[in-house]
């Protein structure tokens, strides 16, 4: 899939130099950066719903506890 992006001169040099800096094309920065924006994303949700279900229950366990109870200790 081809996808076009409009930017303005400015913009242009600071990503070909970033890009340039880190030895990859502006196509992999672009997609670098995207799928890292999807990830931190995902893992800012996941830690929203951990944190709502740790206040209804607030348990927690040592990793003793843990290790223990799923038999490695």
């Amino acid at each position: 899939m081809t996808i076009s992006l409009r930017l303005n001169d400015e913009d242009t040099v600071l990503f070909k130099k970033y890009a340039e800096l880190n030895g990859i094309t502006v196509s992999e920065l672009l997609r670098q950066s995207v799928i890292h924006r999807i990830e931190d994303e995902y893992d800012l949700n996941a830690y929203k719903e951990a944190m709502a279900e740790f206040k209804k229950n607030p348990v927690t366990y040592s990793l003793d506890e843990v290790e223990k109870e799923l038999g490695l200790k």
